[in-house]
């Protein structure tokens, strides 16, 4: 809800008060954006609730509210409507007034949250070892909007990599690393194994097929989990070379991360299954310690538990996730921990939050929450893989983005007889590459799986990356053709709206606020993400419609006011989405 929003519904509720008396202080008059602009701005919908209470009609009771209502410094004259809607429309001084006083807010007047709070966002959490693929795009993208978007509202956001580096997998690694580099082990330089995948493998197929491997893969997970120093040092190996691979992707997406792997909370695990013995949670079953859920049941009907630590004393995700939650709470002092993963990990996060809440290690305060989301499908509809069936590669997705982008500008470059720099050409494509990908999948709604298309992707038409840096770009081009100055329009600037064009685009504007408060709150970004492909479209049509360099004044200024207040809300926007502009394409 923005400003405008909270002074209507204000008023309102004060109409209400004087027109039925102060029973009715405390109701929340339900307002929203009109869908259909000819019945006005807002609808509100509070004499429909009333009827049955007060008695009376619907339209009536809307009556007897607009004659006391009094939105004269915003709005026309209001309207009753249908069964009893009151229909709201802005005046148009009203919105020339809230532009100006934006224009020159670097927040483009959006507030910062009331009241602010620690919360943590965890996302991406590769592999050691595994080459990031297809599967991490989502969280990686998805959790770096929402950090952005919960930064910009004014939150400390701690953006968290939950690394997995840590388990049974690293004593076969390090047992295939002791017999490919058996020199690694003792010596303080660096490795460079090659190719991690193809190492990962390796280890795996002689782990499969030689019995002898297998027991030595399982002492090096005793002699790794005891602190030896040659383990330890193989496992730092492993982990670094793994991070420089990861390291090359979140440059690329420009994402920033804090690592904190599984390894962090190893020490802490114990003290979780003491913690949850003390509470009497704690079950013994078949050898294991577990905890038994409510809801959940296996194939036979009965109660299934969560195990936290294994027959042969080793311990699961579970046990790290609740001691990794348990020193978000305690020693970040974390309101509010976000996950970001897929949706098939739905069922793990709901049990090992029951599990947290029966044991009261969750106060009133704090709100746990799991941001799921669907598959990355191939043009066939089904889970989006190489040709070959193999997991696509995350560095060969961008770069392909990349190089696609590249030859769609070397062939716009050619056609139009342009002639610019290789800076210039490999800047542009790096940045609708990138941007394409990125903006294709925050556009889809996060719990829904899409379907990856290139050629949709950079797509100049539609709702993609491409077009929206466009718009963005044609405004800086209206500021080169004109040699105009957007900082610098004279003394008695001020926006004017005269045509419906205008009009429709001021209003636009004038909703981000609102959208981010919602995105701050749902953790959607594809609505950010619609809001700034109806910019755009509306931008468009703004400019097919009103002439700007070539009207008269004050028009003239008006207009490149609202142009350059389009571009600053583009930018913007872009920005949360993780999305770079460009001056030029």
């Amino acid at each position: 809800m923005n400003a405008t929003q909270e002074q209507l519904k204000l008023k309102l509720t004060q109409a209400l008060v004087a027109a039925f008396g102060t029973d009715y202080t405390n109701t929340d008059p339900i307002l929203v954006s009109a869908s259909n602009p000819k019945f006005g701005d807002y609808q509100a919908n509070v004499a429909l609730s009333l009827s049955k209470k007060l008695g009376k009609q619907p339209r009536i009771i809307a009556t007897e509210i607009v004659n006391k209502l009094d939105v004269s410094d915003i709005c026309e004259p209001p309207e009753i409507a249908g069964p009893g809607f009151i229909n709201l429309k802005l005046q148009t001084s009203y919105l020339e007034a809230q532009l100006n006083a934006i224009q020159a807010d670097d927040r483009l007047g959006i507030p910062t949250a009331t009241n602010p709070q620690k919360q943590i966002v965890d996302f991406s959490s590769p592999n050691i070892a595994k080459e990031m693929h297809v599967g991490h795009l989502r969280s990686t993208i998805i959790g770096d909007s929402i950090a952005r978007i919960l930064e910009f509202c004014g939150h400390d956001v701690l953006r968290l990599n939950h690394v997995g580096d840590w388990g049974t997998q690293f004593g076969m690694l390090i047992t295939y690393l002791r017999e490919v580099y058996p020199d690694a082990l003792t010596t303080a330089n660096a490795l460079n194994i090659g190719d991690l995948v193809s190492f990962y493998r390796q280890a795996k197929k002689r782990f499969d097929e030689d019995a002898v491997f297998q027991e030595n893969s399982r002492q090096e997970v005793v002699r790794l989990q005891a602190g030896a120093e040659d383990t330890l040092h193989a496992w730092k190996l492993l982990c670094e070379q793994s991070r420089q691979e990861f390291q090359i992707i979140y440059d690329l997406l420009n994402v920033e991360l804090i690592e904190r792997g599984e390894s962090f909370y190893n020490p802490l695990l114990p003290k979780v299954v003491e913690d949850l013995a003390t509470t009497g949670l704690l079950e013994e079953n078949q050898g294991a310690k577990c905890v038994f859920l409510d809801g959940f049941t296996n194939r036979e009907g009965n109660p299934l538990p969560l195990i936290v630590q294994k027959s042969d004393g080793g311990y699961n995700y579970a046990t790290t996730d609740l001691a990794a939650l348990g020193h978000r709470i305690q020693k970040d002092e974390a309101k509010r921990i976000v996950y970001v993963t897929d949706e098939g990990q739905s069922n793990h996060f709901t049990q090992f939050f029951q599990v947290a809440r029966k044991a009261n290690w969750i106060p009133e305060d704090v709100e746990l929450v799991h941001v799921p989301f669907g598959l990355v499908l191939g043009e066939d509809g089904k889970k989006f893989k190489t040709r070959s069936g193999d997991t696509v590669r995350l560095r060969d997705l961008l770069d392909e983005a990349i190089n696609r982008a590249r030859a769609d500008i070397e062939k716009r470059l050619q056609e139009d007889g342009r002639v610019e720099t290789e800076e210039f050409i490999q800047n542009v494509a790096e940045v609708v590459g990138i941007s394409a990908v990125k903006y294709a999948d925050l556009s889809q709604n996060r719990t829904s799986s899409y379907v990856f298309s290139y050629d949709k992707m950079l797509s100049l038409k539609g709702n993609t990356a491409p077009y929206l840096l466009y718009a963005y770009v044609r405004i800086q081009g209206i500021s080169r053709q004109g040699n105009i100055d957007f900082t610098n329009l004279g003394i008695n600037r001020q926006i004017l709206l005269k045509e419906d064009a205008e009009l429709t685009l001021a209003k636009h504007l004038l909703q981000l606020d609102e959208v981010i408060k919602e995105v701050e709150q749902d953790l959607l970004p594809n609505r950010l993400c619609d809001y700034l492909y109806q910019l755009s479209d509306k931008f468009n049509k703004f400019y097919e419609n009103c002439p700007v360099l070539k009207s008269e004044e004050p028009a003239r200024t008006s207009r490149l006011m609202l142009c350059d207040l389009t571009a600053k809300t583009l930018k913007l926007g872009l920005s949360l989405l993780g999305i770079k502009v460009l001056e030029r394409m």
